[in-house]
């Protein structure tokens, strides 16, 4: 039987197990997904004592809707992932410009490190918010 790590952090909602009375916790692929999105949704200096955590794909939103742009946000979903998850490796980051929608798909796909499992893909969609 093979073994493998297993990852196991606090969910984001704060609800309560209905059983347990305890927090709610997500485990594994979920945990990890659920970090990835904390780190690209976190704007750095937001954190107090963390000022470096987070990433500035924000900013990058409000610049031209273009390649140029899209790479800018392509290294700084990079950067923030190698610095800050390292459960995983990174495979690949595709950004592509959506103009029917004003804004980015990112597919970001990589391993989890201690894992003999298949990549993962993670997809989502940046947009400028009003």
């Amino acid at each position: 039987m093979p073994s493998f790590q297993t990852f196991k952090d606090l969910s984001v909602t704060f609800k309560k197990h209905p059983v347990t009375d305890d927090l709610v916790t997500v485990k594994d692929k979920a945990a990890i997904v659920q970090s990835i999105s904390s780190l690209l949704y976190t704007i750095k200096g937001e954190r107090p004592f963390q000022p470096q955590l987070g990433c500035d794909l924000y900013k990058s939103l409000f610049e031209p809707l273009d390649f140029a742009t899209a790479g800018v946000i392509r290294s700084q979903v990079l950067d923030v992932l190698r610095r800050y998850e390292p459960r995983i490796t990174i495979t690949d980051i595709i950004t592509n410009v959506d103009e029917e929608y004003n804004g980015y798909s990112v597919e970001l796909f990589y391993t989890i490190v201690g894992r003999d499992d298949t990549p993962v893909a993670v997809e989502f969609f940046l947009e400028r918010t009003r």
